[in-house]
């Protein structure tokens, strides 16, 4: 993978649009959201970026890559950097799973750099940090080729949908991840607890959680949408990617990008698609 000093990222949409800034889910890379981006970049400066190992970002961006020595604090200073080296002080984030733990993150660390938050199939805390562990010393061993035989279960609603195109080439993002680079995001995870501080987010939020996700579960959301002061949950069909209903997912970041930055969206407006 290239060596850069900043996340390999692409822009796309009106250079003088608000900034909205699109986190992928560990294992995939940017391309996560190509369903969304010709529909968000019609209005919306569109900023995707690749975590550090995966797509096109080297894994030596991160300080500390040895095991144990990353954090979701350095993945999320990762995409700061990103964004002043982009010149944009405050931004609209949304998310997947460890992109919605950094867009947390940022909520929580700093409050004035957030326009609006949308938290998509992730959570405030990914469970106890021994898999997290075992699967960091797995891929460090084997290799992220090791994971391809269970991601299906994980990712998707019906693991049969792992034999279409798109994710095919999600699936191939995760075989050529580095392993250095996923090895120390499963590290970032580990760790990774936001649960005390979720009411420090001040940011209008909307949480999406998947009625189909087995990585995180539906309460999972719950506990988001509970703990951060008027934060919005909607309930969607789909596994943990958020793959299986891409205009919902659309449509609710679209309104809730374009809503009025100072009034949270109200919990009345929640909907369940099963």
């Amino acid at each position: 993978m290239p060596s850069a000093r900043y996340l390999h990222h692409d822009i796309a949409g009106p250079p003088d649009a608000p900034l909205l800034v699109l986190g992928p889910s560990l294992g995939t890379s940017m391309a996560l959201w190509e369903s969304q981006l010709p529909g968000l970049a019609a209005d919306f400066r569109v900023l995707r970026y690749d975590l550090p190992g995966h797509g096109g970002s080297s894994a030596a961006l991160l300080r500390e890559p040895q095991p144990g020595g990353t954090t979701v604090e350095d993945l999320a200073a990762l995409v700061l950097a990103l964004i002043d080296q982009q010149d944009h002080d405050r931004f609209h984030y949304a998310g997947i799973s460890l992109g919605g733990a950094i867009g947390a993150q940022i909520a929580v660390h700093h409050p004035d750099r957030l326009i609006s938050l949308a938290l998509v199939c992730t959570s405030a805390h990914f469970g106890e940090p021994g898999p997290w562990r075992e699967r960091a010393e797995l891929v460090r061993l084997r290799g992220t080729a090791s994971l391809l035989a269970t991601s299906p279960g994980r990712w998707f609603a019906d693991p049969r949908t792992a034999d279409t195109p798109f994710c095919r080439t999600l699936l191939k993002n995760l075989a050529d991840a580095d392993p250095v680079g996923y090895a120390a995001c499963c590290d970032a995870l580990a760790t990774y607890d936001l649960r005390a501080d979720l009411t420090r987010i001040t940011a209008p939020t909307l949480v999406i959680g998947g009625s189909q996700d087995v990585a995180t579960p539906l309460h999972h959301a719950q506990e988001l949408a509970d703990g951060i002061p008027g934060a919005t949950l909607r309930t969607v069909g789909c596994g943990h990617l958020a793959l299986e209903q891409p205009q919902m997912v659309q449509d609710a970041l679209t309104a809730l990008v374009r809503a009025d930055p100072v009034t949270p969206p109200q919990p009345d407006c929640a909907f369940v698609a099963d």
